[in-house]
């Protein structure tokens, strides 16, 4: 009887052990399945994504094709669509409209940026619609003199800039720009990309900025795509994290996190001091007036050598026309006069509408974000001295009496400090 038992039992088990490998294969496969379906899904919302945000190859083609109808030229021209020695590397759009890539061309590294048309979205297993662009290459049209086109640009710059005393000079400037082949004088295709570009204010901005060397060089264009010189690092400061990461960290960890990722403090002050330059320059200076609507330190970088530049001059606004905006503005409070990200005026509640003077100037916000960065590190026989000047700064208001006069004392004490600390190293 105890033999016939045995075999039973170990039937039993064996069918139990083969149950239990189906089981757990059938679950593994149900896993891989899964991993498989997820992985792919993943992938496919990454490609999408990419493909809608990266079309570089659609920006050159557009470009190229009216390049090669006459319609447009510009010092890029040849080495994009002839010899193909300006290239586009690494894609670092945001938006699907504004391409931005890394790119090469010869010795040069640089940003290239380029406009597209309207993105038409589509659903699945839809024709898309063609791509509807606006028609930025009309102007000058045929037939313009360069007299007639010198006219058009001065025009446009007082448009943005108001009446200044050395506009004449900045068009001469810009029409040298638009020379692109350097034949000495400007052909309607050169006038119809210099004329597109005009039109983009951060590279109008650009240009009235990089003769002081506070803005990435302009190393060519084409239409209305343009090449900047590259900014070895950026931001200012700070780090990147993931985006499932930046809900999680606290803003107060964030902030002490992002001064870890900072250089040696020496070369801290030589930055700053940058910053503090540009301020001065665009307060009261060649071309007017501009605002700072947005200190962010995503907004700035700096070279090799440890020279601020600014990156972004979409965060730049021209006085006159941030007046301009604000007198337009209804209101209820204070709140409701804001231009940009912190360029902000006081509600006139009589009137309900917003005044012109801005409540904070350039200076007081750039102390501000390099408060933190300029304290951390900085050596102990200056550190309450430079607490005391950075505090004073931020205090400024727009329209306090004797602005001018505060402004410009404290913004060359504050040089002045700094200065002293590097003058003697080789950071200086």
């Amino acid at each position: 009887m105890a033999k016939g038992l045995f075999p039973r039992a170990w039937v039993k088990k064996s069918f139990y052990f083969q149950a239990r490998i189906s089981f757990v294969r059938v679950k593994y496969l149900f896993l891989t399945w899964l991993t498989v379906l997820v992985g792919s899904w993943v992938l496919y919302v990454q490609y999408s994504a990419y493909t809608e945000l990266c079309r570089g190859h659609e920006c050159k083609n557009a470009i190229c094709d009216k390049y090669r109808r006459g319609i447009i030229d510009g010092s890029a021209c040849s080495s994009l669509c002839d010899k193909e020695t300006l290239y586009m590397s690494r894609c670092l759009s945001t938006l699907p409209n504004n391409q931005v890539y890394t790119g090469s061309w010869g010795d040069h590294d640089g940003i290239i940026r380029c406009k597209l048309g309207e993105v038409v979205h589509y659903e699945l297993g839809e024709e898309p619609e063609p791509r509807r662009e606006a028609p930025v290459f009309d102007k000058p049209t045929r037939g313009t003199s360069v007299e007639k086109f010198r006219e058009m640009v001065f025009n446009h710059l007082k448009s943005k800039l108001g009446e200044q005393a050395n506009l004449a000079s900045l068009v001469s400037q810009i029409l040298s720009v638009a020379d692109g082949n350097r034949d000495g004088r400007v052909s309607l295709p050169e006038a119809r990309s210099t004329w597109a570009l005009l039109q983009m204010d951060e590279v109008l901005l650009g240009l009235l900025l990089q003769d002081r060397g506070h803005t990435p060089r302009l190393l060519g264009y084409c239409g209305d795509l343009y090449m900047t010189e590259r900014i070895a690092y950026g931001p200012l400061y700070g780090l990147s994290l993931p985006w499932p990461l930046v809900s999680w960290v606290p803003s107060g960890l964030q902030r002490t996190m992002d001064q870890w990722f900072t250089p040696s403090w020496p070369r801290k002050a030589k930055i700053s001091m940058g910053l503090l330059e540009l301020v001065e320059d665009i307060f009261h200076g060649t071309y007017g007036s501009f605002l700072i609507c947005d200190l962010a330190a995503a907004h700035f970088g700096y070279t090799n050598g440890h020279e601020l530049r600014l990156t972004n001059t979409r965060a730049v606004v021209p006085e006159d026309e941030f007046r301009r905006t604000m007198r337009a503005l209804r209101c209820e409070s204070d709140a409701d006069c804001v231009y940009g990200v912190d360029c902000q005026t006081s509600c006139d509640l009589s009137e309900k509408r917003c005044r012109e003077e801005p409540v904070q100037p350039n200076l007081a916000k750039a102390c501000g974000t390099l408060k933190d960065y300029l304290l951390r590190g900085a050596p102990s026989g200056m550190r309450e001295e430079l607490e005391r000047q950075l505090y004073a700064c931020m205090a400024l208001r727009g329209n306090a009496g004797q602005m001018n006069m505060e402004h410009s004392l404290i913004l060359n004490n504050l040089k002045a400090l700094l200065w002293r600390q590097i003058s003697h190293t080789k950071d200086s």
